[in-house]
């Protein structure tokens, strides 16, 4: 039977966003080619994430070890390799987090099967199998063919696909597999401590409003203006690029490919033209809401709900009129 691996990312005793969101992915493409979705799950104690992946998949391939109770690169490649060399599986998708950027290449060099790296998409047609990533900075998307190989590997971006649990739950069955490693395996690399990266007063790829400002805010003396708008909806603010380049809000606070990704309920887009660099950064929100006054602006392309009208009039009515609806 045809397979697909999806390889479980977790940490500090948490499963990551990007798992689901393969999963997702996975499950779509097997649907197409009539393949078997399959989870591999590394680590020690994680027995319970394997009751979870069962939702998702057809099998989860549980290695337990406690030695790999912190992810080692290493150590992973060596279970990865023997459950891939035994398995054949048609496809192998790992997340483009650092886990993945670190263990995919050296994974599929030892391997020797294709790799392609930062997908933001899956898709198979007329019998064959691509992978969709970005080139040129993100101006054009290319479609990966893949063939004459066995085995494919590719790195999914984070936000390539919305998360959702199949309805209903698929029930996977838990498949145990001893550990390969030996104490040898760790004698050149070992996990020490997870270096957090250095967060601001709000992150807001964890926010579930976000009010993002863009060069149509014009001088940093009104951003203030949108920032009281922000709070009245109960969301962050956050920015493109040029507003960063500026120096008018910090980097922490930047959405778009060269900033953060955010996935919030509600996204407002405030004088922002919508260039590509910046909608693949809101490409997993709920509902997009801009407001510009160019009725042509990109950004209309992907919104919900739209505006066209000049910001400095509109966001002091919508503020003022969710004020009163609050009662304040």
């Amino acid at each position: 039977m045809v397979e697909v691996l999806v390889l479980a990312e977790h940490r500090k005793g948490e499963l990551r966003d990007i798992t689901f969101e393969m999963l997702t992915g996975a499950r779509k493409i097997c649907d197409k080619i009539g393949a078997d979705l399959t989870v591999a799950l590394l680590g020690f104690n994680v027995k319970e994430f394997a009751k979870e992946l069962a939702d998702y998949a057809k099998q989860v391939l549980i290695v337990e070890d406690e030695r790999i109770k912190e992810f080692n690169s290493e150590a992973y490649q060596k279970i990865l390799a023997k459950i891939i060399g035994e398995r054949k599986p048609l496809l192998v998708m790992i997340g483009h987090t650092a886990i993945g950027m670190d263990l995919a290449p050296s994974l599929a060099t030892s391997l020797n099967i294709p790799l392609t790296t930062d997908c933001i998409g899956l898709d198979f047609k007329d019998g064959k199998l691509y992978a969709i990533r970005q080139i040129y900075s993100g101006k054009v998307n290319a479609e990966i063919t893949f063939k004459d190989a066995e085995t494919y590997m590719v790195t999914i971006r984070s936000g390539a696909f919305q998360p959702e649990k199949p309805e209903p739950p698929m029930g996977g069955g838990i498949i145990n597999i001893p550990s390969p490693l030996t104490d040898e395996d760790f004698a050149v690399k070992k996990f020490v401590e997870y270096v957090e990266e250095a967060k601001g007063e709000i992150d807001i790829s964890a926010a579930d409003i976000v009010v993002s400002v863009g060069r149509g805010i014009k001088d940093a003396k009104n951003i203030p203006l949108v920032e009281e708008f922000a709070k009245a909806v109960g969301g962050v603010l956050a920015c493109s690029r040029p507003i960063v380049d500026k120096g008018w809000l910090p980097k922490d606070r930047q959405v778009g490919i060269s900033g953060k990704t955010v996935k919030p309920k509600l996204y407002i887009a405030v004088g922002i033209s919508g260039a590509f660099q910046h909608l693949a950064g809101i490409k997993g929100s709920g509902v997009i809401i801009a407001v510009n006054k160019d009725p042509k602006a990109p950004i209309f392309r992907v919104a919900d709900y739209g505006i066209v009208d000049d910001l400095f009039k509109v966001i002091p009515v919508l503020k003022d009129k969710i004020l009163e609806l609050k009662g304040k």
